[in-house]
């Protein structure tokens, strides 16, 4: 499954511990990472400097469902049941 234009829901939702460029001490779950285009594709997404844990998320439609306020709530409620 490829992303949606118009989601970027794991680029906002999750908090990322590994450095972005952009935002070398990571970012907080909820917030906007800086690489996130306005068209909510990710501006890094081919490059050897997107962090691995971003390139591990697959989209999948388990977590993407078909519209991006249902991914937003699924990885909420995903780094609430992982977040220690």
């Amino acid at each position: 499954m490829e992303c949606r234009i118009d989601c970027g829901a794991c680029c906002i939702a999750p908090s990322i511990s590994s450095p972005i460029p952009g935002m070398p001490q990571g970012k907080p779950a909820n917030v906007r990472c800086v690489q996130l285009a306005d068209n909510f594709m990710c501006k890094i997404f081919t490059s050897p400097l997107r962090p691995k844990v971003c390139a591990s998320l697959q989209a999948s439609r388990e977590m993407c469902f078909t519209h991006r306020d249902d991914a937003m709530t699924y990885l909420i409620n995903l780094e609430a049941d992982t977040s220690p």
